[in-house]
């Protein structure tokens, strides 16, 4: 009798039509393991930037064979309502993946939602499955980190221990940064082989330096001849956006300086209330720009920042450090030491650290980068130079496709 062929079965609640963070990443990786395996996803209608898109509830996009289930889709920033959404999202996979899940397929699931590494590790367990668990975020440290729960409580220890078996149960984890690696060591025991660090990528091929001079978005925003700070990206209730805005309280006075917010997130109406309250003049704030023109809006800055709060270090890697690389921009990180944005930034010489919640260090690291314009162009190459020889995108999916491959041997 002819042997079935195995499925690459992807579990996420993010994915295509969903461009943003994580959606993407893992529509991409389902993409090009396709090429060589048959995938096939487990997802739901979109719930972030593309809520309100109908998709079909079965499609085939670039080989890849689409189920989407149903479950809510509510505002996601309004924290009861993404509660909800997480539960009627894991209810209806677990449905759908008990039907569909044969014995011997491999299950690649990631940490959106987070309880969703728990259903896969039951299914796996029922049916007979492989499963890899991809670490987006690390559980409970986003949720303490981010305030929700507090880390000597019943809950953080009761989801430490269901994150200690779904890691023991996993046949392989993937990890985005090292430091994120020595906390899953730690959970576990002593270093195990099964753990593969595999990080995000730059996609270089997409994403490069453009002229300052001739930047279509800086000339729209009057700030063509302004020093322009930017963050971009998910506005969330891990990132310290309340030091950059004390920072820019602090550098308001200084009238070549320009701080320049696009994105979206849990904290997005926070920031426009206190720019309007505090009437701050150097700051502009944008919704999130189609990925369209992510090189465009790459470039709209001299220096970039990325900001996250206090213990963030090894719960989460920033997707957006690689492609801010491949634009060519220095980066200012508000990260504790150790983590894998800090690390990076300080191997390849390509910015400054600051500890999270020290907006006078943070104002002070922007004035020193604004005098020094030729270090900063030595960054710019620096940064480009690392995002193509370490974190290109054939580069790292080349190790997704071995991992694959050993699963079809």
């Amino acid at each position: 009798m002819k042997k079935q062929e195995k499925t690459i079965w992807v579990l996420s609640e993010l994915y295509y039509p969903e461009e943003t963070g994580s959606g993407y990443y893992i529509t991409k990786i389902a993409e090009d393991i396709a090429a060589r395996h048959r995938v096939s996803v487990l997802t739901v209608q979109p719930t972030y930037a593309a809520r309100g898109t109908k998709a079909p509830t079965n499609e085939t996009h670039h080989n890849v064979l689409i189920h989407r289930c149903r479950a809510t889709a509510l505002n996601k920033d309004i924290l009861l309502f993404r509660l909800l959404n997480m539960l009627t999202i894991s209810v209806s996979v677990f449905f759908n993946a008990m039907r569909k899940i044969r014995k011997h397929d491999i299950v690649l699931v990631i940490t959106n939602p987070p309880t969703l590494p728990l259903i896969a590790s039951v299914v796996c367990k029922i049916r007979g499955a492989k499963m890899v668990l991809r670490l987006e975020d690390m559980y409970p440290e986003v949720l303490v980190a981010a305030k929700i729960i507090k880390a000597d409580s019943a809950m953080a220890k009761i989801i430490n221990a269901i994150q200690k078996n779904i890691y023991k149960r996993s046949d392989h984890i993937l990890v985005l940064g090292r430091e994120m690696m020595e906390l899953v060591h730690g959970k576990t025991g002593n270093g195990i082989e099964k753990v593969a660090l595999i990080t995000h990528w730059a996609d270089c091929d997409e994403i490069r330096p453009l002229p300052r001079d001739r930047n279509a978005l800086l000339s729209q925003l009057g700030i063509l001849n302004k020093f322009v700070i930017q963050y971009s990206g998910n506005m969330g209730r891990t990132h310290d956006l309340e030091s950059l805005i004390q920072c820019a309280k602090i550098l308001h006075k200084q009238d070549g300086i320009h701080f320049l917010f696009i994105g979206s997130g849990a904290k997005e109406s926070w920031l426009r209330k206190k720019v309007s309250g505090l009437g701050l003049k150097n700051v502009t704030i944008l919704s999130p720009q189609p990925r369209s023109e992510l090189r465009s809006s790459l470039n709209a800055c001299d220096l970039a920042i990325i900001s996250f709060v206090r213990g963030m270090a090894g719960a989460s890697v920033p997707s957006r450090m690689y492609n801010i690389m491949s634009a060519g921009k220095p980066i200012l990180a508000v990260a504790e030491e150790g983590s894998e944005l800090a690390r990076v930034i300080s191997e390849e010489n390509i910015g400054w650290v600051v500890a999270p919640g020290s907006p006078e260090l943070m104002a002070k690291a922007i004035l020193e980068a604004n005098a020094n314009r030729l270090l900063l162009q030595e960054m710019s190459v620096q940064a480009c130079r690392a995002a193509t020889d370490k974190y290109a995108k054939p580069l790292i999916m080349q190790k997704h496709q071995k991992l694959m491959d050993t699963y079809h041997v």
